[in-house]
């Protein structure tokens, strides 16, 4: 059977929305993208290997609803399941956990396609840890893991990553994420969204990797932002988890940097200084923000929405993260650079 093309898994994806004209409001606010576009596209840049497309959506059901788009989705890799044969024991093994969200979560389950040069389509999923409360995020995460034999790289990662007594609240669990392949790169992954933050602290968060130079991603932090403190939309980190060890083993930070910039003009070109610092070729990014941009860069703000730096295990590099705008343009702000 011929793989499936990124248009086709979109279509699947998107389900009965797919049609629906953009004259009409969004079927549901999903929080994928700042206008509630169910999708965002992303480009990643490997030191190793050519660059590749990623799709993050929330799956939408015909009746939208947290419990109806999270068997939505189900059903969208139950399909993939069958054509591509997911690995899905270790989702599996969790998926009771995350069963019960609150029907006023800000979703349950989103879907990311990866599509690599000259290989099948790899899938993800990303499980909101915060579906049950706030409150209730770390011993979810910890039950989660636990069952997949990650209690004490979880344990050590808290211990080093979150500042003492914000977990919860200035560091909160935002993302619990496996991949559904087999193989040696196949990956558990914890997102830790950090509010009211110093680069100085993303460096901390970034220590408890090994082989990783924090200094870097604190200089990463402050080209991107900017700023000294980040008080608008937090940084995020990542953490890669590995059975059998006792540390995370790979680490990346996001940074929104529709939020630290006036305009994205500004962002391009802030994107662009961060890939010559890390000799990449960014002949690709013009392309991939004319594929989305229905404006000039300099007319709103948020068309490019994330820039992140990963480190470690297993592609190093850099990754831009584009909104599709699909109901709305946020206008140009005037901030400080």
């Amino acid at each position: 059977m011929n793989p499936a093309t990124p248009a086709e898994l979109l279509t699947d994806l998107l389900g009965p929305h797919g049609s629906r004209p953009l004259s009409k409001p969004p079927a549901w606010p999903s929080d994928v993208a700042d206008d509630n576009s169910p999708v965002e596209f992303s480009v990643a840049w490997n030191r190793t290997e050519p660059p590749s497309l990623r799709i993050l959506a929330e799956v939408v059901d015909a009746a939208p609803g947290v419990h109806a788009n999270m068997a939505a989705a189900y059903d969208f890799l139950d399909r993939q399941t069958a054509r591509h044969g997911l690995r899905t024991d270790r989702l599996d093994a969790v998926r009771d956990l995350f069963a019960s969200a609150s029907p006023d979560a800000v979703f349950a389950l989103w879907c990311s396609l990866v599509f690599r040069s000259g290989r099948h389509p790899e899938f993800k999923v990303y499980f909101n840890p915060e579906a049950q409360g706030v409150s209730r995020s770390p011993s979810l995460v910890a039950e989660a893991l636990g069952r997949l034999g990650l209690a004490a790289s979880y344990r050590t990662m808290l211990d080093r990553a979150v500042r003492p007594g914000e977990l919860g609240r200035l560091d909160r669990l935002s993302f619990f994420a496996l991949d559904l392949h087999d193989g040696p790169q196949s990956r558990v992954k914890l997102y830790i969204s950090h509010h009211d933050v110093h680069p100085r602290d993303a460096a901390r968060a970034a220590a408890v990797v090994d082989e990783i130079h924090a200094a870097e991603v604190a200089e990463f932090c402050a080209l991107a932002g900017r700023v000294g403190l980040f008080t608008a939309r937090p940084l995020v980190s990542s953490y890669t988890l590995t059975e059998g060890v006792t540390r995370p083993t790979g680490y990346s930070v996001y940074v929104p940097i529709r939020s630290y910039v006036g305009d994205d003009r500004e962002a391009r070109e802030r994107v662009l200084e961060l890939m010559n610092c890390y000799e990449l070729d960014h002949t690709l990014l013009d392309r991939a923000i004319d594929a989305v941009a229905q404006r000039p860069l300099d007319q709103g703000v948020g068309l490019i929405a994330h820039v992140a730096l990963r480190l470690g295990r297993p592609r190093p590099g850099l990754t831009v993260y584009f909104s599709t705008e699909a109901y709305g343009v946020a206008a140009p702000t005037h901030l400080a650079a």
